[in-house]
C-alpha cells in the first residue's frame, strides 16, 4: 500500500538554487545572515549576496566552468557559507567533505571524483597537500580567499539548469568506501518546500537566530544550515565545533526557538551539571540517529523544552519524514509523518511485498528529492533506487493509525556514530592490512552518549601476535577520528553464513549475552 503525505507542498519552481536565494533574501538584505559563534564577526544577507557573487565571478575567471567540482574541507564558519554560495552561483558543484579526513581518505576522495579547487582553512592544509599536492587550494581567512572579494557584486551568467548537480556529499555504503551523493538543484528546492509544508513542526524561523552546531558536510548541515536556514532568513550562528558550554552560552545570547541537534547533544544537555535555564527555546529537533522515547523524555524534564524528530538521509536530500511541533499530535518516539510531495510503502525485505497494517516492514519513499543518482557508480544507484522510483532506506518500520512511523530496526549493517554513518566493511579493510590479522568484523555495539560505537572481533594469524591496543592504533592512525574502531576482541573465527556473509547479529547477540 503507498502511503502518501498529508500535506500539500507547493509547487516546484523551475529555477536554480542560487537564483532562487537571491530572489528571496532581497526583501531583508539588512538582517544579520552569519554570525561566528566564538568571535561575533557578522555578515549581513546584503553582503552575503555581495560576497558570494564576487566569489562566483573569480572562480568563473580561474576557469571554474558548470559542472565543475570544488572541493569543501571546512569547518562551519561564516566564511564556508560565502563561499559555498559563490560556489553554486558559478554553477559548480561543492563536493562536501569531512574536514577530519586523512591524507589517504581525501587521496581516494579526490580520486573517486576529482575537483578543479579545494576550499579549506589553514588547519587542513597539510593533509590537502599530501592527498594532492597539485591541487589548487582557497584557504580562508588567508589571501587566497581575499583575493575572490570585493568583485562585481552581480553574480555571473552561467549556463545552469535546474536538473544539474549543485551539491554532492557523501554517504557510505555497506560495501566499502563512501559514494558521492549528486543533489540536483531541484532536489535541494524540493526539500525544503517539502518541510515547509509540514505546518505543524516550525523548523526555521526567519529572522530567528539557528545555531550551526552540526558539520556543514553532512546532509543536516548542508540543508538546515547552508541551504534552507538561509533561502528563509535565519540568523545562522555558525560553530566549528561543538563544545557544551560554548553551546549552551550561545544559545542562551542569541535565544534561537528551535535547537537542531543529534541524540548525543540532547543527552549532555540532559545531563549537564550546572544551571540549564533555556526559557526562549521553545522546541529540539533531534535528527541523524536513533532517539530513544527515554531520552526525549528526559530532556523535556530538565528543561521543559518539547522534543520532535526528523528522518532522513544523504540520498533525499536531507528528509522524508518529521515530527509535529503541536502539543496535541507530537510523539517524541516517533519519527513523524511523510514531509510534503513524499510518498512511502512498508515493504517485506524478505518477499518484497508490501506488509499488512501495523507490521514491520522495509521503509521505502519516493518524491521529487531523491538524488540523481551516486557519482559514476550505477550498480549502487539501480540497487538503492528502484525503477519506480522508490529509495530502498534499508530501514524497518512501522507506521500507526495517524501516519506516524517508527524505526524498529535496520536492513543495513551501517554503524550510526553521532549522527555520522560508518561502513564496518571500510574499517574490516584497514585492519585486513595489519600483517597480523587473518580475519575480522566489524558491528555496532549500543552506546548512550554516541548512539553506537564501532566494535572489531578480530582473528589473528597463526603464529602471529598482536594486542588489542595495538591494533586499535593501527586503526586509528589510518582512519578520520570519528571513524576509529572503539572496541575490540580476539576470537578464533569470524561467524559467517553458509556463502561467506558475515553473521553480525551473532556477535552483537554475543556481547549482549
Amino acid at each position: 500500500m503507498v502511503i502518501a503525505s498529508r500535506y500539500t507542498s507547493q509547487p516546484i519552481p523551475e529555477t536554480t538554487l542560487s537564483a532562487l536565494f537571491r530572489d528571496t533574501v532581497s526583501a531583508f538584505t539588512d538582517q544579520t545572515a552569519l554570525v561566528d559563534g566564538p568571535t561575533g564577526r557578522s555578515y549581513t544577507y546584503q553582503q552575503v549576496l555581495d560576497h558570494s557573487a564576487s566569489i562566483a565571478n573569480a572562480l568563473v575567471a580561474r576557469g571554474i566552468a558548470p559542472g565543475d567540482r570544488i572541493a569543501f574541507v571546512v569547518p562551519n564558519t561564516p566564511e564556508s557559507a560565502l563561499a559555498y554560495h559563490g560556489a553554486i552561483a558559478a554553477g559548480a558543484v561543492a563536493m562536501m567533505l569531512n574536514p577530519l579526513s586523512t591524507a589517504d581518505e581525501l587521496e581516494k576522495y579526490f580520486e573517486l571524483a576529482p575537483p578543479k579547487l579545494v576550499v579549506t582553512v589553514g588547519l587542513f592544509v597539510e593533509a590537502i597537500t599530501k592527498a594532492s599536492p597539485e591541487l589548487p587550494q582557497i584557504v580562508l581567512g588567508e589571501a587566497s580567499f581575499a583575493a575572490l572579494l570585493g568583485g562585481s557584486p552581480t553574480p555571473p551568467n552561467v549556463a545552469v539548469t535546474p536538473d544539474d548537480v549543485a551539491v554532492m556529499p557523501f554517504s557510505s555504503g555497506t560495501t566499502g568506501f563512501p559514494k558521492g551523493v549528486m543533489l540536483t538543484h531541484r532536489n535541494l528546492i524540493a526539500q525544503f518546500l517539502a518541510i515547509e509544508a509540514v505546518t505543524d513542526s516550525n523548523v526555521i524561523v526567519p529572522g530567528a537566530a539557528l545555531i550551526a552546531v552540526l558539520p556543514f558536510f553532512h546532509i543536516y548541515g548542508i540543508m538546515a544550515f547552508l541551504t534552507f536556514g538561509l533561502v528563509r532568513g535565519a540568523k545562522v550562528v555558525t560553530m566549528p565545533r561543538f563544545e557544551l558550554e560554548q553551546y549552551i552560552a550561545l544559545v542562551k545570547a542569541h535565544q534561537p526557538p528551535v535547537l537542531h541537534v543529534v541524540p548525543p547533544i540532547l543527552l549532555a544537555l540532559a545531563k549537564y551539571p550546572g544551571t540549564l535555564a533555556l526559557p526562549k527555546v521553545e522546541a529540539a529537533l533531534s535528527g541523524a540517529a536513533p532517539l530513544s522515547a527515554e531520552l526525549a523524555a528526559e530532556f523535556t524534564k530538565r528543561t521543559g523544552v518539547m522534543v520532535y524528530q526528523v528522518y532522513g538521509m544523504t540520498e533525499v536530500a536531507g528528509a522524508t519524514h518529521l515530527g509535529s511541533r503541536s502539543t496535541e499530535t507530537n510523539n517524541p518516539g516517533s519519527i513523524g509523518g511523510l514531509i510534503g510531495n513524499c510518498e512511502a510503502r512498508l515493504v517485506s525485505p524478505d518477499t518484497g511485498t508490501d506488509v499488512a497494517p501495523g507490521e514491520r516492514g522495509e521503509v521505502w519513499v519516493r518524491g521529487p528529492f531523491i538524488m540523481k543518482g551516486y557519482y559514476e557508480n550505477r550498480e549502487a544507484t539501480e540497487h538503492t533506487i528502484d525503477p519506480d522510483g522508490w529509495l530502498h532506506t534499508g530501514d524497518i518500520a512501522t507506521v500507526d493509525a495517524h501516519g506516524d512511523f517508527f524505526v524498529v530496526d535496520r536492513v543495513k549493517e551501517l554503524i550510526k556514530y553521532k549522527g555520522l554513518q560508518i561502513a564496518p566493511a571500510e574499517l574490516e579493510a584497514v585492519l585486513l592490512q595489519h600483517p597480523a590479522v587473518a580475519d575480522c568484523a566489524v558491528y555496532p555495539i549500543p552506546d548512550a552518549e554516541a548512539g553506537e560505537l564501532p566494535k572489531a572481533a578480530v582473528v589473528l594469524k597463526a603464529g602471529a601476535s598482536a594486542t588489542i591496543d595495538e591494533l586499535l592504533q593501527f586503526v586509528a592512525a589510518r582512519v578520520s577520528p570519528q571513524h576509529k574502531v572503539r572496541a575490540m576482541k580476539l576470537v578464533a573465527a569470524i561467524p559467517k553464513s553458509a556463502s561467506g556473509k558475515i553473521l553480525r547479529r551473532v556477535l552483537v547477540a554475543e556481547d549482549l549475552g
